[in-house]
């Protein structure tokens, strides 16, 4: 009889240990499930910083990319009114004796 009690003993603390184990499994499941959630809220941010920095990028490019041109028609404009000009010393420009 002794022996059939140590069995009982063991068995329920096997069981006890089994319990306690579902219970961390369980606990650990919804913390995955948490988890998972502030991982997607976290991906979510992450894509709309991404898309803004592009955004941004690409804007700056167009504004770079029209800045050089307005700069590149004033530099021929600049170089289009200086070649007009008279390159004698005496000269004065837009004078009657500018040639």
């Amino acid at each position: 009889m002794v022996e059939g009690c140590a069995v009982a003993s063991v068995l329920g603390m096997l069981e006890e240990r089994e319990a306690a184990a579902q219970l961390r499994a369980e606990g650990l499941r919804e913390e995955v499930a948490r988890l998972a959630a502030v991982l997607e809220a976290a991906e979510i941010e992450l894509d709309r910083r991404v898309i803004a920095r592009e955004e941004l990028l690409e804007a700056l490019a167009v504004a770079a990319a029209e800045s050089t041109a307005v700069t590149t028609t004033e530099a021929e404009e600049k170089r289009r009114r200086r070649s007009r000009r008279c390159r004698a010393r005496w000269c004065r420009p837009g004078g009657k004796d500018c040639r």
